[in-house]
């Protein structure tokens, strides 16, 4: 058996542009969606409805939710202490399986990727101390694996200014803790460096900020890993693009 898990992020609630998120997942066809800016249970009900992804929960105010066409057995958000952000915890029935959904701070400069390395390491060190089956860490990480760069002058004007206060770089550790953890990149796992994976944003793809990984121990379930450009409508949906990955369960 397979698991199709897609991440997404839906911008800003996603309120309005519900019939194009729906179609962009319907696209995609995942068993299990995690959804980043989702703050409005009302837009998550309404696209578990026209996606047929009837399990499903959300928070109000919460960044994170999920989509499922499998029973989930349990789920939980979490706020571990030092970190500002809450991640969740979904269980599907019977898989054995715990996936994690993360949505780390925004905004590209120094100060933010201090605080996004405080929440990483918070969460790792509340899953550590729990999880010793196959899981998986997906989601809007809001920032760049090692040797990435980031054009800092092509992003929405609204994200520039931190940017520039930080000297126009920014030295990005994160995605490096998640390496040193023992974690693979799931995506530079299956593909050369040369394929971008860019996922944000949808008008100018530059940037890659979603990722999914897992423990290297279980690199053999890994399957699939792309990032979804190929619907029109997905262009419009969001400023991200879902990342979809597939495992064996």
């Amino acid at each position: 058996m397979t698991l199709r898990l897609l991440s997404y992020n839906v911008r800003f609630g996603g309120a309005g542009r519900e019939a194009q998120l729906a179609a962009s997942i319907r696209a995609a066809d995942p068993d299990l969606v995690v959804l980043q800016e989702a703050t409005q249970p009302r837009v998550v009900e309404r696209l578990a409805a026209e996606t047929g992804l009837k399990n499903w929960a959300a928070h109000a105010g919460y960044s994170l939710a999920f989509l499922s066409r499998l029973p989930v057995a349990r789920h939980e958000w979490h706020r571990p202490r030092g970190s500002r952000r809450h991640f969740v915890e979904i269980e599907p029935e019977g898989l054995g399986l715990h996936v994690y959904g993360v949505h780390l701070s925004a905004v590209h400069s120094f100060f933010t990727e201090r605080r996004r390395m405080r929440e990483l390491r918070s969460m790792l060190a509340w899953v550590g101390t729990r999880e010793t089956d196959f899981h998986v860490f997906t989601g809007d990480f809001n920032t760049l694996a090692p040797g990435d760069v980031l054009h800092w002058r092509q992003l929405p004007m609204r994200l520039r200014p931190m940017v520039w206060l930080s000297g126009g770089s920014v030295r990005y550790q994160t995605i490096q803790i998640m390496l040193a953890s023992g974690y693979l990149d799931a995506f530079r796992q299956l593909h050369p460096k040369e394929v971008r994976g860019y996922t944000f944003p949808t008008w100018d793809p530059h940037v890659r900020l979603d990722f999914v990984f897992l423990p290297e121990r279980f690199r053999e379930r890994l399957k699939e890993c792309r990032v979804l450009t190929d619907e029109p409508v997905m262009k419009d949906a969001s400023d991200h693009f879902p990342l979809l990955a597939e495992f064996a369960t």
